[in-house]
């Protein structure tokens, strides 16, 4: 435990940041999880509902330095495949 005052402070402000980026890191994965899950039902007005806010969601995180920006372009290209070949 630290014992000086920046320090302790320190301790404090990374703990709620880590815990800021943990929620908006779960975020993440709830909205690729609904994705996935439109996905797999095959309905594709479901999808075309679901990929706006889920695209969102992806730059979202990568705006905030959750996701790097190339994993982000990464998802929204493997996302937007998905989306083609579903309405192929």
């Amino acid at each position: 435990m630290p014992n000086i005052k920046s320090a302790k402070k320190r301790v404090l402000v990374t703990d709620k940041k880590a815990a800021i980026n943990k929620a908006a890191k779960s975020e993440l994965k709830t909205a690729m999880k609904k994705f996935d899950a439109a996905l797999a039902s095959g309905d594709k007005e479901v999808v075309a509902s679901v990929y706006p806010a889920t695209v969102s969601a992806v730059d979202v995180a990568a705006s905030k330095n959750i996701i790097h920006k190339n994993n982000a372009a990464n998802k929204k290209a493997k996302m937007a495949k998905k989306v083609a070949a579903l309405n192929a």
